[in-house]
């Protein structure tokens, strides 16, 4: 079981970014009733992929990709979906008190006990790490007793090497469909990558069943220390 929260917010910066990492664990907390809060950071216009076979150009990219986060929201159970307007690929050149900036007002406004995002340092692409440390920033700046909780997803190779095992892992075995609904939703993007996903799963591979039997997160180790660059 999932723990109660008072309110999650959940912050990306991709459309998709979601799904792979947190759907299970965000469809879980709406199904216990949690008010749950996603930011998507920008509308991932400049994502590699326009389908397979492809779909979309990259005029049409943008409004493909919006579509298609709507669609996740919904297979989630999202209702407070936040596009916050930022363009994709550029996060690690905006302004660092905008963004930060950006993050403490959503905590003020919604004040949440749990913030899921990325963790600064190991989340590998630049708006990833952008947004990890806008985030960790906005965070680090609260009273300790007003601090949310900060579950962080971290995939970078040396991960475990440097940060050790997960602190917490969800099981999300029971909302298996609703994460693969929202990996469909992006279809724009994980068209290839659902193929090869659903017939592991059909063979219970090993590496396919971990997309859908937990999710994993890490709780930020040291809130003294800026996230830097």
């Amino acid at each position: 079981m999932i723990e109660q929260e008072r309110h999650v917010l959940v912050i990306f910066p991709h459309p998709d970014d979601e799904a792979f990492g947190v759907s299970g664990t965000i469809t879980s907390y709406i199904k216990q009733g949690t008010p749950l809060t996603y930011a998507c950071l920008t509308l991932g216009e400049m994502g590699r992929n326009l389908g397979n076979p492809q779909f979309a150009t990259r005029e049409s990219l943008p409004d493909i990709r919006r579509k298609e986060l709507k669609k996740a929201a919904e297979a989630m159970g999202i209702e407070d979906l936040r596009m916050m307007g930022l363009r994709d690929k550029t996060l690690e050149f905006e302004d660092d008190q905008q963004m930060k900036q950006m993050v403490r007002d959503l905590i003020d406004e919604l004040e949440p006990s749990l913030v899921i995002s990325f963790y600064p340092g190991f989340a590998v692409h630049p708006d990833h790490e952008a947004t990890a440390r806008a985030v960790v920033r906005a965070l680090r700046e609260m009273e300790p007793d007003e601090r949310p909780k900060f579950h962080a997803i971290a995939f970078a190779n040396d991960t475990e090497e440097k940060l050790g095992e997960p602190d917490v892992v969800n099981d999300i075995q029971s909302v298996q469909t609703e994460k693969l609904n929202a990996m469909r939703a992006h279809i724009s993007q994980t068209a290839r990558m659902l193929e090869m996903l659903e017939e592991g799963i059909k063979i219970k591979d090993p590496e396919a069943m971990k997309w859908v039997t937990n999710e994993r997160f890490y709780t930020y180790k040291d809130w003294s220390i800026d996230p830097g660059r």
